[in-house]
């Protein structure tokens, strides 16, 4: 079954049938999620989530950009550090230039990622990385700190700046919002089918803008790479699920 790579199941929106939404999940192929996290209290919400549904929420930890709070992502770090076998990942972390516009901002911003990057190779955890309106500086940045293990989570940028990320072996995943955007059409005709996950960053980046987006939608994402990739459904579900382990190993095994 596929993993949905990119989350948000801790959101309360979820709250009143979070385990339909699952179920809803896997009766659409989608055995597990990776619940990303955005700040300290969402890390610790995760991990309920996970002792709650073993093996159908997996548990990142991370700081939403926009939070240029040095103290929480220290806090979260160490969090990190100390249940380093909880998690299956480092995010959601990143740049992002479309709220954060203010060189001063931008400057904390980039070295709270840094610190995020340098702690995923410290633990062997793969980052979750989030890029608005920031796509080649992020690119950059991962590519300057030596970053191994990498997931572009909804990239928005245009696939020529995409390419030095595929030549380093990262990944990018696709939200069921492909359905309704040019852009990350073109982004899946030009990238390397090995070089893609799907997503949904549910509640938000659904086939429809207006209703709530949910995990089962990954399925959405799948079926429109195959289309773009004229490639049989199944064939485009084994790589993407190969891809999948090749990333997150054996916590999606």
């Amino acid at each position: 079954m596929l993993v949905d790579t990119h989350t948000h199941l801790c959101d309360p929106v979820f709250d009143a049938d979070r385990s339909e939404v699952l179920e809803r999940a896997r009766r659409a192929g989608i055995g597990a999620v990776v619940s990303v996290s955005e700040t300290l209290a969402e890390v610790e919400r995760n991990l309920a989530l996970a002792e709650e549904y073993p093996g159908r929420v997996l548990p990142a930890a991370g700081l939403f950009p926009t939070n240029l709070d040095r103290d929480q992502a220290a806090a979260i770090g160490e969090r990190l550090r100390s249940d380093r076998d909880r998690f299956v990942a480092i995010g959601e972390v990143g740049l992002d230039y479309w709220k954060v516009q203010e060189p001063e901002g931008r400057e904390l911003q980039r070295a709270i990622f840094a610190g995020f990057v340098e702690l995923s190779l410290e633990l062997d955890l793969p980052l979750n990385v989030h890029s608005r309106s920031a796509g080649r500086p992020t690119i950059e940045l991962l590519l300057e700190l030596g970053a191994r293990r990498v997931q572009l989570h909804a990239f928005d940028g245009r696939a020529a700046k995409a390419l030095p990320a595929v030549d380093a072996g990262y990944f990018f995943s696709v939200p069921p919002s492909i359905v309704r955007s040019r852009q990350k059409e073109k982004l899946v005709r030009r990238l390397p089918l090995e070089n893609l996950l799907v997503e949904t960053d549910s509640p938000v980046l659904g086939p429809d803008p207006d209703q709530r987006n949910e995990p089962a939608n990954a399925r959405l994402a799948l079926e429109r790479i195959a289309e773009l990739k004229e490639i049989p459904l199944e064939a485009a579900e084994r790589a993407i699920a190969d891809n999948t382990r090749r990333l997150y190993g054996e916590a999606v095994a």
